[in-house]
């Protein structure tokens, strides 16, 4: 798909990797709304990514709210005069042990992570179709690929935003929208300010700026999935397949570490 323009609708798009993927799609003549919940941020973020020339606005309001989804939604496809790209970003997580992490938070991350994207994903449907030439964007994790401890009911909701992915995929085939999904790896965003984990555990973090210009990469060569990594991660993903229990001694040796890092990892 040539992204030139393109209306796009990104959620969570006021900062990481929302942000990086609203300036990489911008930078190749897409016309973007970015979403989220904080005006000023988002006036902030449209201004910067308005600065190289191309214009980007903004709506205001949570993803998770029923009306909020159904007027960012209105909002933005006056404002484009249509919708091609709907980029399902905004994402919520809270590491620890499961006892440990309340109801309220276990909720929120499948809310925001999960129950969201899909929503407004049925809710978009009649504005992708008439594109044309439509493409929903899911920004998965890591995680959903490889289970890491202490990020259990993350990785749920990750998992299912992966599976939700691959069986609309399937569903739209031959019907003018496309999905493509993305796992990214640690990234150096404000969600992962709170977390000490390092390289050293796993954690080792990709600029925010590179995960933008892969989505956009994946996108011009139709692609159905983005698997940010390298050659570890695809290592770790085959590792976690042919013997997961070699995963489980990799990540025994480490646990102890890996629950102090993470225990105050929180972002919604």
């Amino acid at each position: 798909m040539e992204l030139k323009h393109k209306r796009v609708l990104v959620t969570g798009g006021s900062s990481g990797i929302g942000f990086a993927i609203a300036e990489a799609m911008a930078a190749s003549g897409a016309r973007i709304v970015i979403v989220g919940r904080g005006e000023t941020r988002l006036s902030e973020a449209a201004a910067k990514l308005s600065a190289g020339g191309n214009k980007v606005d903004f709506v205001a309001g949570d993803v998770t709210v029923d009306i909020d989804r159904r007027c960012i939604l209105s909002e933005a496809v006056a404002r484009l005069g249509g919708l091609d790209i709907l980029v399902n970003n905004a994402g919520a997580v809270r590491a620890g042990r499961l006892e440990l992490i309340s109801e309220a938070d276990i909720r929120a991350m499948i809310e925001v992570d999960l129950v969201a994207p899909i929503l407004f994903v049925r809710e978009a449907l009649p504005h992708l179709r008439k594109s044309g030439e439509s493409l929903v964007v899911n920004i998965a994790s890591a995680a959903a690929l490889t289970g890491v401890p202490f990020y259990g009911t993350y990785a749920a909701a990750k998992a299912g935003l992966s599976r939700f992915g691959e069986a609309l995929r399937r569903e739209l085939k031959g019907e003018g929208v496309h999905v493509m999904t993305v796992y990214p790896v640690a990234t150096d965003t404000p969600m992962m300010a709170s977390s000490k984990a390092g390289a050293d555990l796993g954690f080792g973090r990709e600029p925010a700026e590179a995960v933008g210009k892969a989505v956009v990469e994946g996108i011009e060569a139709n692609a159905i999935e983005v698997i940010r990594g390298g050659e570890a991660r695809a290592k770790a993903i085959v590792l976690n397949r042919e013997n997961p229990l070699a995963l489980d001694e990799r990540f025994m040796s480490m646990k102890a570490a890996l629950e102090e890092a993470t225990r105050d990892h929180r972002a919604f």
